[in-house]
């Protein structure tokens, strides 16, 4: 089985912005192999597809950002899915617009949706695909930035990073997620 969450906030308010770079990558990778990201339960948008034989879950936690891993927690335990089984998309001011990097583990680094992960499911051993969003050029908070929309200049890599997820995300369907890792992690 794989469970593949994407981070966002919830609403037509919010959603071009950096902060929702998640589920603009489960939408086109739903739209892209057909599928609807539309049942409602579990405070979020999921789906269940096939693919190979094996289980496939999206989901688009409707918590807001804050509070992600409830809806996380709420979906992996009627589903009986297990913290390897899980990837999880969210936006990286560490990473410059058009950049992605894959991880088996690690820490919140600041990002209240990772953060409210860890805690609900009491570790910190689940895969991410972080998603490069820069930082502001211009003096401003950083809140005021993630809830933002991408600058002119930021829109063509990041459209070209959301395939490269998509990619990402179906070479896991097919690979062990260390092969995916070393393809994918190239420095550019």
């Amino acid at each position: 089985m794989k469970c593949i969450v994407g981070l966002g906030n919830p609403g037509k308010k919010y959603e071009k912005t950096r902060h929702n770079v998640g589920f603009m990558i489960i939408d086109e990778l739903a739209k892209q192999n057909n599928w609807g990201v539309d049942q409602k339960k579990f405070k979020g948008l999921f789906t269940i597809e096939h693919v190979n034989g094996e289980k496939v879950l999206l989901l688009k936690p409707q918590t807001y950002m804050n509070l992600s891993g409830d809806s996380l927690r709420l979906f992996m335990d009627y589903y009986d899915i297990r913290d390897e089984e899980v990837l999880v998309i969210y936006d990286d001011l560490d990473l410059p617009p058009g950049r992605m990097r894959l991880r088996q583990k690690g820490g919140h680094g600041g990002h209240n949706g990772i953060r409210s992960i860890i805690d609900q499911l009491g570790t910190k051993e689940f895969k991410r695909l972080r998603v490069g969003v820069g930082r502001p050029s211009v003096p401003m908070s950083v809140v005021d930035y993630v809830l933002g929309t991408f600058d002119k200049d930021q829109q063509r890599p990041i459209q070209e990073v959301v395939e490269q997820s998509v990619k990402a995300c179906e070479a896991w369907f097919e690979k062990p997620f260390d092969e995916v890792m070393n393809g994918f992690n190239v420095k550019s």
